[in-house]
């Protein structure tokens, strides 16, 4: 028996299934900035991330008939969005980097991690750093909530590359911060 979700935003969604323009912009509005910062930290490029979330409401508005309120609308409408963006980076031939080398720490350069004040800003920036396979890995796990089975299938990877890239991106995040606070 599948669950049918209460969406808060049911009669909005209605009208824009019947092709009220007004409907569809208070959707969009209610939605865009959520989805927009997926694209920016799956694509970590503003005017891609612009181009993405436009072409993601695009196509989540020539499918909503196909939207029966068996999730969310905004988890249906993320998984549109997260979709679009890998898609694209497979478009230009992105080449997601898997390495399978960990550098190993230096213990002698261990530091106390309490001395660092680390606030959303600097983890941001160090996001912005990253390999594009590690960040897009990190960015599905930490921030959007999939586990590593979905991020696998949405990937097209094994679900142990998708722990071992989450763990490498972890890793690195913390070097990255480390060498930003010395």
């Amino acid at each position: 028996m599948e669950v049918a979700y209460q969406d808060i935003h049911r009669d909005i969604i209605e009208l824009s299934k019947a092709g009220n323009q007004k409907a569809q912009y208070q959707l969009y509005r209610l939605y865009a900035k959520a989805m927009y910062n997926i694209c920016c930290r799956m694509m970590n490029n503003q005017a891609e991330a612009e181009d993405l979330l436009q072409e993601s409401f695009a196509e989540a508005f020539l499918k909503l008939d196909s939207f029966r309120y068996e999730s969310s609308f905004g988890a249906w409408l993320k998984r549109i969005v997260v979709n679009k963006c890998i898609n694209h980076m497979k478009k230009r031939r992105a080449q997601l980097v898997y390495t399978e080398h960990v550098p190993e720490a230096d213990p002698s350069e261990d530091r106390d991690p309490e001395t660092y004040e680390l606030d959303v800003k600097k983890i941001h920036k160090a996001m912005e750093q990253l390999p594009e396979g590690y960040r897009v890995i990190f960015s599905l796990y930490l921030l959007e909530g999939y586990d590593h089975g979905e991020i696998a299938q949405i990937m097209g990877i094994t679900e142990s590359t998708s722990k071992s890239q989450f763990s490498r991106a972890k890793q690195k995040i913390k070097e990255i911060l480390i060498n930003t606070a010395s």
